[in-house]
């Protein structure tokens, strides 16, 4: 078998046989085959796309090109969640305690983010001490006896498709469907939970720009972790506009925090209860939607939420003080305002320019080895729908760095449309496959 026969094939429109996409991801993943033949294959199935029956056979080969994590030794059913980004998208902070404190076992595997802020994992690394390097033991033994741990996606976790995604990131082939679901789904996979609940974002702000997009790769991903034998839901969110208002990473701990105490913004506070509920029903707790929600707002009036998020944050180092008083988190030297000119409803934000805002005031990476400062981002005192007078705040920028700052400014203010008439409020959650 040949890496040139099947770019060949591919280019020639016919689909790879699950013998195939094995020798080509093994011998990638190997080093045998070279970056140029796989970026010709990249682009050959860019233009040629591939069927169900090779996306699922290139998930799983992905998925066992390295470790395959054994959560069989956690008792009961283990959900896992994923979302496809956005701006602000602090859902895990907030949603996994909510369900873990519910009786979900919660065993999750995140990472770092590249691009408008931090990834799950450094929002957590705002809070003083949290750290995610603990041991496959100590990551069972946390599940088991609290119902909930996050750790760092380890190296030897499908690593056929670090290798992939980051020559697709370099040849401008990111962005076809099959190729994002099997990216996506071969680390759930390989991740071993028994439940998978999906965020799909759709919007300015997603990855998906089109709706009729993010339903066809949530569909994908849904049958795959199917015929893998997974419980599958996806929610199909809006992403719009930022979710919630705080972007930055401690700032979003902040968000978060107010959720688990019943202060959060309604839209992520929607989000989170959307999400919780299928959680819920796949980890078996209750089969009754209407009955999911009614608990997870009673773990959060009750305090048992934040209670449980306490006691997660100290069992991987941080300091739990925080999670009961946030304003011992990261606090940034410069506040600025962002005063409107003009009297009107605030007809658009341009989410990822609101993303980008962030990144350059430090709260992300324009490439991996940035360093991240968790103590920037930028509140959103308006969002779309509100009516704002003339030299009432809209927004306010947290910074450390007066050069940043005047470049964020002028990002910031640009990504606003004001009009005269009230636009219509979008919809947080636009559908759900299952």
């Amino acid at each position: 078998m040949r890496m040139y026969d099947l770019i060949i094939k591919k280019k020639q429109g016919a689909p790879l046989s699950a013998e195939e996409i094995r020798f080509m991801i093994d011998g990638y993943t190997k080093g045998e085959i070279p970056d140029y033949q796989m970026s010709a294959m990249m682009m050959a199935i860019c233009f040629r796309g591939m069927n169900e029956e090779e996306t699922f056979e290139l998930t799983h080969a992905m998925a066992e090109s390295g470790d395959m994590l054994d959560l069989s030794a956690i008792r009961g059913i283990k959900v896992d969640k994923h979302s496809t980004g956005g701006v602000g998208d602090k859902t895990s902070l907030a949603l996994t305690p909510i369900v873990a404190s519910c009786g979900v076992k919660i065993a999750k595997m995140s990472g770092r983010g590249l691009g408008h802020t931090g990834g799950t994992i450094d929002k957590l690394e705002s809070i003083t001490g949290f750290h995610t390097d603990i041991s496959t033991d100590t990551f069972i033994r946390n599940v088991n006896e609290i119902g909930i741990a996050i750790m760092g996606q380890t190296k030897d976790l499908a690593p056929a498709d670090k290798k992939l995604y980051a020559l697709r990131d370099v040849t401008g082939t990111v962005d076809q469907m099959s190729l994002i679901a099997s990216s996506i789904m071969s680390k759930k996979l390989a991740a071993g939970a028994d439940a998978i609940v999906l965020d799909v974002k759709t919007g300015s702000g997603a990855f998906m720009k089109k709706k009729e997009d993010s339903f066809a790769l949530a569909r994908e991903m849904v049958a795959i972790g199917k015929s893998a034998g997974r419980k599958m839901t996806a929610v199909i969110s809006n992403m719009d506009e930022p979710l919630g208002r705080k972007v930055g990473n401690a700032m979003e701990v902040e968000e978060a925090i107010d959720t688990l105490m019943g202060k959060g913004p309604e839209d992520f506070t929607e989000l989170v209860e959307t999400l919780g509920a299928y959680m819920l029903k796949a980890g078996g707790i209750t089969p009754d939607a209407d009955e999911a929600v009614k608990m997870i707002r009673e773990a959060v009036s009750s305090g048992k939420a934040l209670d449980k998020f306490a006691e997660f944050v100290k069992a991987q180092g941080g300091n739990e003080k925080e999670v009961y008083d946030p304003s011992l988190l990261p606090k940034s030297r410069i506040v600025r305002e962002l005063k409107s000119e003009e009297a009107g409803y605030i007809g658009k934000i341009e989410c990822e320019e609101v993303g980008i805002s962030a990144m350059i005031l430090g709260g992300g990476r324009k490439v991996s080895t940035d360093t991240i400062d968790p103590s920037v981002g930028i509140e959103l005192l308006k969002k779309c729908g509100d009516r704002v007078e003339k030299g009432e705040p809209y927004a306010v920028i947290h910074a450390n760095d007066e050069g940043k700052l005047e470049e964020c400014v002028k990002r910031l203010a640009a990504s606003y449309t004001f009009t005269d008439r009230k636009p219509e409020k979008l919809p947080t959650i636009t559908g759900v496959i299952e």
